[in-house]
């Protein structure tokens, strides 16, 4: 069974407070689906929310990405729970144990795991590790623009891309800080292109978009390869 790989944005998780109603209606997508998938939570509001306060503390950026794993590990959680069955129990710690769980679950799902990396990257990792050739980016956001949207209304979207565009413009806004906002991290990018891992944007709310997505099939969301 083919796998695949989804980098599951907190803001649809835990846009403020769980999200039951979504999550469901994704699992209950994911699970009628011939696929197996790994599934890296990201830690959203949550995660920038905790950051923060361990900066306001006085703490590093080692320390503001450590509180914000835990807001990942928090949201993985919430989605192990939502999805009941053939599930690893507890949240991954590592890719080795994902691999084990991958081995014999159909979903196998993780958070964040050391400072530095976000959940982008650890999503393609992920793929990585498991073998997977696509990732699905699943934000609140339905694609890849030459800007960001929501403050920039001219904002190109891009319907096809390559690594190297994407490369370009992840380097123009990733900032390396925990809770910051970019479409995909600089490290992910380059760790799609080493891999050619195919990768697909869509609004994780179009649950259309989503499993046409899944099945590589055209879409109105962004595809890089």
């Amino acid at each position: 069974m083919d796998i695949v790989v989804l980098s599951l944005g907190g803001s649809l998780v835990n846009p403020g407070t769980p999200d039951a109603q979504y999550v469901a209606s994704l699992v209950r997508l994911l699970s009628g689906m011939k696929y197996k998938f790994g599934i890296v939570v990201g830690g959203g509001k949550l995660a920038r929310k905790w950051a923060e306060e361990a900066r306001k503390k006085g703490g590093s950026e080692f320390e503001a990405d450590e509180e914000a794993i835990k807001a990942t590990k928090r949201n993985a959680q919430f989605v192990i729970d939502a999805i009941k069955k053939d599930v690893n129990a507890k949240v991954c710690e590592t890719f080795g144990d994902a691999q084990k769980q991958a081995a014999k679950h159909k979903f196998v799902v993780m958070g964040g795991t050391i400072p530095g990396i976000t959940t982008d990257s650890d999503a393609v990792l992920l793929a990585e590790c498991l073998g997977a050739k696509r990732v699905l980016n699943l934000s609140n956001i339905d694609g890849v623009y030459s800007d960001n949207p929501v403050r920039n209304h001219d904002a190109k979207k891009f319907r096809r891309m390559t690594y190297a565009q994407l490369i370009d413009l992840a380097g123009k806004n990733d900032m390396r800080r925990a809770g910051t906002h970019f479409v995909f991290d600089f490290l992910a990018c380059k760790l799609i292109a080493r891999s050619k891992i195919e990768a697909h944007f869509v609004h994780g709310k179009n649950l259309l978009d989503v499993r046409k997505a899944i099945e590589g099939k055209p879409h109105g969301g962004t595809v890089v390869k």
